[in-house]
C-alpha cells in the first residue's frame, strides 16, 4: 500500500476523532470499494450457504462500526482489522439467529483452502467463532491473524503489518493457529 491510499483514511478517521461530524461521510466511499471486495471474497466461500450479498455485509458492518461512536481506528490497517472484526461479528449473529430459528447445529460455510483441508467440506461457523475465541485466549496474535485472513481476506504482508510482526513470524503464528483449529474442530470427529 502506498502512502497516497492511506493517508486520506488516516486523515479522515483523525478528524472523526476530533469531532468532524462529515468526516465519516467522506471516509465511506473511499473505503466502500475495498470493503466490499473484502465482502465479496469471504462471501464467495460459504457456497451459497449464507443469503447475503456483499453490499449488504459491508453496509451491516459499516452500521456496527459507527453504532454511535467513530469506530477507535488510528489509520486505514486498523480501520480494516476493526472492519474484518465487524464482518466476523455480522456473519456469526445471522448465523446464531438462524440456528435459533432452525435448531439444526447452525449455518454451514466453507472457509478458503488456507484452513479447510477440503474446501468442499463446509464448516460451522458458530463453531469457527467460538474456537477462535478459545485460540484468542490461549494466544491472540494466532487468533487475530487468523480473523484478519479468513474474516477479511487481508494478504499476509498487511497482517504483518498490521500486527507489528515479521513475515516469517507471521508464517509460523498462522500455521500453528491452522493445526490448532484443526484439532479444535475436528475434536469430536473420529480420524479418517
Amino acid at each position: 500500500m502506498t502512502g497516497d491510499r492511506n493517508e486520506p483514511v488516516t486523515n479522515l478517521l483523525s478528524a472523526m476523532h476530533a469531532g468532524d461530524p462529515q468526516a465519516a461521510e467522506r471516509l465511506f466511499p473511499i473505503v466502500y470499494a475495498q470493503l466490499r471486495q473484502l465482502a465479496q471474497r469471504q462471501l464467495a466461500n460459504e457456497f451459497g450457504q449464507v443469503t447475503l450479498a456483499p453490499t449488504d455485509l459491508v453496509h451491516e458492518a459499516y452500521l456496527k462500526l459507527y453504532g454511535g461512536d467513530a469506530p477507535q481506528a488510528l489509520d486505514r490497517r486498523h480501520f480494516f482489522a476493526v472492519a474484518a472484526r465487524a464482518m466476523r461479528q455480522v456473519l456469526v449473529d445471522r448465523a446464531r439467529r438462524r440456528d435459533a430459528q432452525k435448531r439444526d447445529g447452525g449455518e454451514r460455510i466453507t472457509l478458503t483452502a488456507d484452513l479447510a483441508a477440503d474446501a468442499r467440506s463446509p464448516l460451522d461457523l458458530l463453531a469457527l467463532d467460538q474456537a477462535l475465541t478459545r485460540l484468542a485466549e490461549v494466544d491472540a496474535r494466532k487468533a487475530r491473524a487468523i480473523e484478519l485472513r479468513v474474516f477479511a481476506g487481508i494478504d499476509f504482508e498487511q497482517i504483518a503489518d498490521t500486527l507489528g510482526v515479521s513475515r516469517a513470524t507471521l508464517a509460523r503464528d498462522y500455521r500453528g493457529a491452522q493445526a490448532w483449529l484443526y484439532r479444535a474442530l475436528n475434536a469430536g470427529e473420529p480420524a479418517a
